[in-house]
């Protein structure tokens, strides 16, 4: 068959495509995302006992009057520390979060370092008063405390769920890490080799040196690790959580309760004294979750003027924390806050 015939040829499937439609290749149907899950209003909000391991680090520097290093420094008493800490937490979540410390360990040492390096009192002194350098690595292993202390064994058997540290400071403490099947991101990576307790637990790190304060820091800065990881597979329009931390300077004029170092009027990290007037929707979070589309001008007036305890306190007490239920997840934040396994990984 000649060159002309060939083309006589395929000029004619041609015109028969375009008439009666030829074969063409599958469209894939576009990508369509799964339903939520129906709300509810009838599942009551939680209320969460925690039973507390609580360490402290409290070395002896002076042998010869037996004085230890809270006292040397006249640093805070941890009970006042931690008795404050529990009601302020019980008072921000309505009466839902409630801790009981179950047992209290004081410890004459102090925690070895992830390279095997321990202070003695005077090497501590020394750093501290900054007369010799600060070790680094600076975070403690804590692999040797969770042996120590058996703490696997007793949160997979239910005789504990935390573990509160109070160390000073370059105790080399993460403010809160998780360990445990199924450990995620709490402000630190999970603690490594705990996989084999079926329980998630949280070691929070609390400083002698430092007050209710950056308890509630720390324990914020938990509490946004956990929330991001409830809302993490929720779609950006319904996650609530995202919304709950919006600030003016990243969202003018459409600022929420901001977070932990972010009030809604900030400009920078713990900016909590800033006095500029901004629009915010923090009252309507008490309708949560049927916004009414409340805004009103707020400072720092709100949130204490500056103290740092003020502010935590008042940003953890407009956390959602009532019955039912929006798209699956619970319209009580403080059940996952509090019991990390609640949360789905």
């Amino acid at each position: 068959m000649g060159k002309s015939s060939g083309n006589l040829i395929q000029a004619l499937l041609n015109l028969l495509a375009s008439l009666f439609g030829g074969s063409k290749p599958a469209t894939p149907p576009a990508p369509t995302t799964p339903p939520l899950p129906p709300n509810t209003t009838t599942e009551p909000a939680v209320v969460v006992t925690r039973r507390v391991m609580l360490l402290i680090y409290d070395p002896v520097v002076d042998p010869s009057t037996g004085l230890k290093l809270s006292k040397k420094q006249n640093w805070y008493s941890v009970e006042e520390l931690s008795a404050t800490f529990i009601a302020d937490i019980l008072d921000a979540s309505g009466g839902l979060a409630r801790y009981q410390i179950i047992q209290r360990v004081e410890l004459d040492e102090f925690p070895t370092k992830v390279d095997g390096f321990r202070y003695t009192a005077q090497s501590y002194l020394d750093a501290y008063h900054g007369t010799a350098p600060v070790h680094s690595p600076d975070t403690i292993d804590y692999a040797p405390l969770l042996q120590k202390f058996n703490i696997l064994q007793r949160v997979a058997t239910n005789e504990i769920d935390e573990v509160w540290a109070f160390g000073f400071p370059h105790a080399g403490f993460y403010e809160s890490t998780m360990g445990g099947l199924g450990a995620f991101w709490c402000n630190s990576e999970p603690l490594k080799g705990t996989a084999n307790c079926p329980r998630r637990f949280i070691i929070m790190g609390f400083s002698l040196e430092r007050g209710v304060g950056e308890m509630l820091e720390a324990f914020g800065h938990r509490a946004e690790s956990i929330m991001e990881k409830v809302y993490s597979r929720m779609p950006s329009n319904a996650n609530m959580w995202k919304k709950f931390t919006r600030y003016d300077k990243a969202f003018p004029g459409h600022a929420e309760l901001g977070n932990i170092h972010y009030a809604p009027n900030s400009n920078s990290d713990y900016d909590w004294a800033n006095q500029r007037m901004v629009a915010s929707h923090c009252d309507d979070w008490k309708n949560y979750p049927n916004f009414q589309g409340i805004t009103r001008q707020v400072n720092c007036i709100e949130w204490g003027s500056g103290d740092m305890r003020a502010h935590h306190l008042w940003w953890l007490k407009h956390l959602p924390k009532i019955a039912g239920t929006t798209n699956g997840i619970a319209n009580n934040w403080w059940q996952y806050i509090t019991d990390v396994n609640s949360v789905s990984v």
